[in-house]
């Protein structure tokens, strides 16, 4: 039977209650949420208080709620800098969608809209400016003849002179350039040093050896063999640039130093670090205390012993030693003479 529900109650879609994918436990817990007031509690712990299964189950039945859109967490901000996690909930998650999605259109339309052309009269203006009137001619000064004034002309301007048939047809007979070769030459490295210039001479006029195509002039060598110093200088090794040198070739390779020399400007190694400045000595550690056997004062020594006074004391100091020396036996026998009369 139906009754008149009092003020205090909450409306709840079918599409929840008799949701075919939930559980009864999680459309429990959504018809809970929905019916709390905004800014409630809602996690986890709080709904394990409230209700008698435990967290791992009101854990799960609140994932079920997230997977189907019922539910949103949401990580934020506060003012003071702390991270904490927002549960938004949606009692039609459908409907929701739907009016997000046409708002989003609705804002790309807005963005995307064309201004309306500007009127035709004020178009035909700015197309079609007013001629400006010429200015009138200055008066020449009484007693001079006047001179015409000269005939405005349009300006013309100077025609680029044509090529020469010849340069025209070297022009067009010179090839654009090599496939798989630079069309400009890089800027090749410089040592710093001459030590490596042997090594890297005899590496270059060793290429030949590994592709016959890599025969290099005396030429070419020495344009070459400054680059190739500069990488041994570098730390690289001769086979890590004969590597860098003739990997990756192309089929159609006629000039091998060009290419060799785009290689060795375009991946040079970098330098190597220099070695980080020697660390300054570590100041020893002082030597423990100890307790002086004579005036029973602390100093410093790395055994027990006695301090540097009792070891060489001063002639005052010495005196009274000598006394405290002399008091001992008597000491002694006055403690062995009550301990006998115990």
């Amino acid at each position: 039977m139906t009754e008149y529900q009092d003020p205090g109650y909450t409306i709840v879609g079918n599409h929840l209650t008799q949701h075919r994918s939930l559980s009864g436990l999680a459309i429990g817990l959504a018809a809970h949420i929905q019916s709390l007031p905004e800014g409630a509690p809602v996690d986890i712990r709080t709904l394990a208080r409230r209700f008698p299964e435990g967290r791992d189950r009101i854990a799960a039945a609140l994932r079920e709620l997230e997977a189907y859109g019922y539910l949103e967490r949401v990580r934020q901000r506060t003012e003071d800098g702390r991270m904490v996690t927002v549960t938004l909930s949606y009692n039609n998650p459908e409907a929701t969608r739907a009016r997000r999605a046409r708002e989003a259109a609705e804002q790309a339309k807005r963005r995307t809209a064309v201004e309306p052309p500007p009127p035709a009269r004020a178009q035909s203006q700015a197309q079609d400016p007013a001629p400006t009137q010429p200015p009138a001619p200055a008066r020449a000064p009484v007693g001079q003849p006047s001179r015409p004034a000269p005939s405005a002309q349009p300006s013309r301007t100077p025609r680029q002179p044509l090529p020469a048939p010849e340069q025209a047809s070297c022009a067009s007979q010179r090839p654009s350039s090599v496939p798989g070769e630079p069309s400009s030459a890089p800027r090749l490295p410089e040592p710093t040093t001459h030590a490596h210039h042997t090594r890297a001479a005899a590496l270059l006029a060793h290429l030949r050896h590994d592709d016959p195509r890599l025969l290099l002039s005396a030429r070419e060598i020495h344009r070459l063999v400054p680059p190739v110093a500069a990488w041994l200088e570098r730390g690289a090794s001769p086979e890590a640039v004969r590597s860098a040198l003739t990997t990756g070739l192309p089929t159609a390779l006629r000039h091998p130093a060009s290419l060799f020399a785009h290689r060795l400007a375009e991946h040079l190694p970098p330098p190597l670090p220099t070695a980080p400045p020697p660390r300054a000595p570590v100041p020893p550690a002082p030597p423990p205390l100890q307790t002086c056997d004579g005036c029973e004062r602390a100093f410093r020594a790395p055994a027990p012993g006695r301090c540097r006074d009792c070891r060489h004391p001063t002639p005052e100091q010495g005196a009274t030693q000598k006394q405290a020396e002399g008091l001992r036996p008597a000491l002694r026998r006055h403690a062995s003479g009550s301990a006998w009369r115990r």
